[in-house]
């Protein structure tokens, strides 16, 4: 049975997709079978595994409605070499329509479990909001994946996620916990991401990954041209740093 992690931060800006595709593409290079859920109707990790959304016909959107199985609709990432559940902007209709559906918030859970023996991870890209399709990724997953850069906002935002996994895991989903803080787009120059980053570390210890994802362009570029960054210049910084939080996934995982 797969592993299921949400990629999630309310804020916005903070290497969400990034990591979510990268990641994907990390685990699948270290002999993973990998499905990458897009939940987020902006599309951009569709996008970024080289899936065109404006050719879609069927999307994670209508998986949510039960018009379609997750079987029927997944796509190969043929630069990433796993699977991808694709997102375009049909889906930022499913918020309302899902609000007169039975058991809203776990729609994506039962459709998740029908291919779940297909995958060792599933990894779900949420959008930057404490909204209804965040809220089924939450219910939907073993544990959450936070990616935050080392800034003071980045804090302030962070108790807010916090708080909203401990009543996701109180009141719909008792396996949810917090399974690590991701430091990404990381300058060491900085003086405040040091201390931003120590400051981590003495609060939640172990739940901070030894990996540190540093800030680097050629992750920016990838997108642009529909690939993982750990495809793309595998020898890039931010690339080997994604290799080894692969690694530190799979690691943590077996352990626990």
């Amino acid at each position: 049975m797969a592993k299921i992690f949400c990629v999630a931060n309310q804020k916005g800006g903070v290497g969400k997709t990034t990591t979510a595709v990268n990641l994907a593409a990390g685990l699948a290079q270290l002999k993973q079978r990998v499905l990458l859920v897009d939940l987020d109707p902006q599309g951009n990790a569709t996008m970024g595994a080289g899936i065109n959304k404006a050719t879609l016909e069927a999307t994670v959107y209508h998986v949510l409605l039960g018009l379609n199985d997750i079987a029927a609709v997944r796509r190969t990432s043929e630069t990433g070499q796993f699977d991808v559940l694709p997102a375009n902007r049909d889906l930022a209709g499913a918020e309302v329509e899902m609000v007169e559906l039975d058991n809203r918030e776990k729609r994506l859970k039962d459709a998740i479990a029908r291919v779940s023996g297909d995958y060792d991870f599933v990894l779900i890209d949420c959008p930057p909001a404490l909204s209804m399709l965040t809220l089924n990724g939450l219910c939907a997953a073993h544990g959450v994946i936070i990616p935050m850069q080392c800034e003071y906002y980045a804090l302030e935002g962070l108790s807010d996620l916090v708080n909203t996994i401990k009543i996701v895991h109180a009141k719909l989903n008792t396996d949810l916990k917090i399974i690590g803080l991701l430091r990404v787009m990381f300058d060491p120059r900085m003086t405040l991401s040091q201390q931003v980053s120590a400051q981590l570390e003495q609060h939640f210890g172990d739940k901070v990954f030894k990996t540190i994802i540093p800030r680097n362009v050629r992750l920016a570029e990838a997108p642009s041209y529909g690939m993982p960054g750990v495809v793309f210049d595998p020898s890039s910084k931010g690339a080997q740093a994604y290799i080894s939080f692969g690694a530190e996934m799979v690691e943590r995982i077996h352990s626990m």
